[in-house]
């Protein structure tokens, strides 16, 4: 079998554009016939403390839940179903389903900022806030792209958010002012609750407000100027220069805090130092201002654990061209790391902490294929000019979906590397069905991608 794998990913890497190879279009057919016609199971009416009509990840695990990056991602492969295979009627119904993921989070954000990760069909909402809003993780911040993407799709169009668009300014503004690190102007992590990337070591078990995860800053990032497109289309001009301001800030505090010359990648960062102090302290029957001598003149450590979100620098256009490479040529492909035959393994091989175990609560991000880091690399390879590399990889992510559908009828959560059996939660359809978005990519048709 894994003969024929390989010889199918050379037959996609070296393929004419714009064509799947042979050897990958019985996988590409049947994605796309299981895939039209299972779609509409993510759709859910309202009920409950959902207000409004919304779109699940589609499994039994998680039938009746609107969950942050889940919606907005599933959303980005919903419209490519529709691009596809969609009538205008199709695409009218499917509009409140997704504007209504936007709507039931801003729902239940008030003007101090925090908005819930999940709201779940049968949530208390006297119960969905809790006691220290600021010690606390909440949403990611990918609700305004979630949002611009909608408005783009709206023909530019944002009329529908005008009067919740104050609730998406206190969004930022919590996160400006009670996740932000002044001293290295990066984002972290309050805890490890519901991270998205739930066991990713740069934050797992890591103390309270420590973890300035590049994942984080990456969604921030795009986030920031997913707020300039709005507050432009709102014909909110002033506003939108002081997110771009913001933006360029955060890109230039990445930059500095979180590139590796050493190993040419992006990591998180640590921000778990004991503060620099002009208190005199006794110390050997002395009075003294501890480390006076020469205290520390930096402001965070770096964590150089290597991790698939240091590859998202690509994704949301931090890095530079000659960072890019020195990524792709001296992590993405090291087959003793990232590179595996089904795709992108979301811890490398060589971390200590590496296993792809079945784990649910916490999912395991440390190490299995995961469908959405193959695509965001995917199209963090396609941003960046490497389609040799972006081919490779969507088909991998083809082949290990096709085999699944034959073997198993379904999708899952995510895989074992090498061998692209499934590990767990069979039915997860989710931000998996963005391998269309990579089939059309391949084949040069319409493209449908994030904002």
């Amino acid at each position: 079998m894994k003969w024929l794998l390989a010889a199918a990913l050379a037959a996609s890497a070296g393929a004419a554009s714009g064509q799947i190879p042979d050897s990958l279009g019985g996988y590409a057919k049947q994605i796309r016939q299981h895939i039209y016609a299972d779609y509409k199971g993510m759709f859910r009416p309202a009920g409950g403390a959902l207000h409004y009509p919304y779109i699940t990840p589609g499994s039994s695990a998680y039938a009746n839940d609107l969950w942050d990056w889940d919606s907005w991602l599933s959303n980005i492969a919903l419209r490519q179903i529709l691009a596809d295979t969609g009538t205008e009627k199709d695409s009218k119904e499917a509009e409140q389903y997704e504007q209504g993921c936007v709507l039931n989070f801003l729902d239940y954000t008030h003007f101090d900022g925090y908005m819930p990760i999940l709201v779940a069909k049968k949530s208390d909402p006297a119960k969905m806030r809790p006691a220290d809003i600021y010690h606390t993780n909440m949403h990611k911040p990918v609700i305004a792209q979630h949002a611009a993407f909608l408005t783009r799709v709206n023909g530019g169009n944002a009329e529908w958010l005008r009067e919740k668009f104050a609730l998406m300014q206190a969004f930022i503004n919590n996160y400006e002012s009670h996740h932000r690190n002044k001293a290295t102007g990066l984002y972290y992590w309050q805890d490890d609750l519901a991270i998205g990337v739930d066991n990713d070591p740069a934050t797992f078990f890591r103390p309270n407000g420590s973890s300035a995860s590049i994942f984080l800053n990456c969604l921030m990032y795009k986030e920031l100027q997913a707020m300039v497109y709005l507050a432009q289309r709102l014909n909110l001009t002033d506003i939108a220069i002081e997110y771009q301001h913001n933006a360029d800030d955060l890109k230039e505090a990445i930059q500095k805090n979180c590139w590796d010359e050493k190993d040419g990648c992006f990591y998180s960062v640590d921000l778990n130092l004991r503060p620099i102090t002009n208190q005199p302290t006794i110390i050997f029957g002395q009075s003294m201002i501890l480390h006076s001598g020469m205290p520390r003149t930096y402001d965070g450590l770096i964590q150089r654990i290597g991790s698939w979100p240091g590859f998202l620098a690509l994704w949301a256009g931090v890095a530079t061209p000659e960072q890019a490479k020195r990524i792709v040529n001296e992590n993405l492909l090291d087959k003793r790391t990232f590179n595996a035959a089904y795709g992108v393994r979301t811890l490398s091989k060589l971390e200590k902490m590496y296993s792809v175990r079945a784990s649910n609560n916490p999912s395991n991000w440390q190490g299995p294929i995961w469908g959405i880091s193959n695509y965001l690399v995917f199209r963090g390879l396609v941003k960046y000019g490497f389609n040799t590399e972006a081919r490779d990889l969507a088909g991998k992510t083809i082949a290990l979906f096709g085999k699944d559908y034959q073997q198993n009828g379904a999708l899952h959560e995510y895989y074992e590397p090498d061998t692209g059996q499934p590990i767990l939660n069979k039915g997860f359809q989710n931000w998996n069905y963005l391998v269309l978005n990579m089939i059309d990519w391949m084949e040069k048709g319409k493209q449908v991608e994030e904002f």
